[in-house]
């Protein structure tokens, strides 16, 4: 049944929140866009998880309360720095309880780029010294109660806790829809960026993005040699596309990246924009959407990502909101020289029978390079 995610927040008795969203966490999420929305004082849903734990940090510094940091298990590995330079008790002492949901848990069905993290999520808790709890479907608020009375002396000596989700184990009875005014659905955006690119390799990144581009080349009767699948390390997929343009500088790449994934590591932006690659075009699909894990938020409705881009040193910057001006801009990126950026406003929501790809990602990888060496 799983346990209802008020009683589990109750127990926890945090006031403050912050976190990236995760689809194992989704209760929690709508609870807390339900509860609070974005309310700076209660819930921040921040760039990517080691930001989540500086910004508890620096509430903890100015409250003395107990913050909470939710994430999925693969942020893990950008909580690592801050958690053991930062919030050790050798360090600051900086208490926090982290919540974490559990993909690729041993034994349960899992995309391949949640495999081995799911594997390895217990023990890298084990050695940043973290105290984890699992969370399952029967869990009792007994049980999590005593629990937490006991991580309440560890959280006061300056120590760091967890409770680790596993699927399902957390739910919410309200149904949560998330909007934005865009018109252009990602699937449509995708298509028409595939026209232009012709036989250009092509980085996708994390989450929808790649499963939909997979599809398109599956009813175009094309194979998937061309693309680069950024199954996972979400907010890295540009700076893949920049390792390969260095590289390849007389073979244009285009890199379809998402808002999420460039707000998580955005400093790759101002790499690119030093690097200044003449052969590499840098696409944002902004729906203002963290949608693969449910549609939460991101900031990046309230930024000005062209801006950005400008300030980092791309030579070419755009934004496009219809299909028209996409196919201009589009069709000028495919013939021009110059680092390119073009962000594509897109809406909310994906087919609900969107596949995944049922390519291994080492066959992806093999094929791509293949493809990238007879060019």
């Amino acid at each position: 049944m799983g346990m209802r995610v008020d009683e589990f927040t109750e127990i926890l008795g945090a006031e403050f929140y912050t976190g990236v969203p995760d689809s194992q966490l989704q209760a929690l999420c709508n609870y807390l866009m339900w509860e609070y929305g974005i309310d700076p004082r209660h819930h921040v849903i921040a760039a990517n998880e080691g930001n989540c734990v500086a910004l508890a940090a620096g509430y903890h510094l100015a409250t003395g309360k107990i913050p909470v940091v939710y994430m999925q298990n693969s942020g893990e590995g950008n909580i690592i720095n801050p958690i053991v330079s930062l919030l050790h008790r050798e360090v600051y002492a900086i208490p926090m309880v982290f919540v974490i949901g559990w993909r690729g848990e041993p034994g349960i069905h899992d995309e391949p780029q949640h495999v081995y993290q799911g594997r390895i999520t217990m023990k890298l808790l084990e050695n940043m010294e973290i105290p984890a709890f699992v969370v399952g479907k029967d869990t009792t608020a007994m049980e999590l109660l005593q629990e937490m009375e006991k991580f309440s002396g560890l959280l006061a000596q300056g120590r760091n806790v967890a409770f680790v989700i596993r699927k399902g184990s957390l739910v919410f009875d309200r149904k949560m829809q998330y909007k934005n005014p865009y018109p252009m659905a990602r699937e449509d955006v995708i298509r028409h960026i595939l026209s232009f690119s012709g036989n250009a390799p092509v980085v996708s990144t994390t989450g929808k993005a790649s499963r939909e581009l997979y599809e398109i080349r599956e009813a175009n009767g094309q194979g998937h040699e061309r693309d680069f699948l950024t199954v996972g390390s979400m907010g890295h997929s540009s700076s893949i596309a920049l390792g390969i343009a260095l590289a390849r500088p007389d073979t244009k790449v285009w890199c379809i990246d998402g808002d999420g994934a460039v707000l998580m590591h955005m400093g790759a932006m101002a790499v690119l924009g030093a690097c200044a690659p003449k052969n590499l075009i840098h696409i944002v699909l902004n729906n203002i959407a963290h949608e693969t894990v449910g549609g939460m938020p991101t900031v990046a409705g309230s930024m000005n990502l062209t801006a950005v881009a400008s300030a980092c040193g791309y030579t070419y910057v755009e934004s496009a909101d219809g299909f028209d001006d996409l196919d201009r801009k589009l069709a000028l990126l495919k013939e021009r020289q110059g680092l390119s950026f073009l962000e594509i406003k897109c809406a909310l929501g994906a087919r609900s029978n969107l596949g995944r790809p049922r390519t291994a990602p080492i066959d992806n990888k093999t094929e791509f390079m293949k493809y990238l060496a007879q060019l």
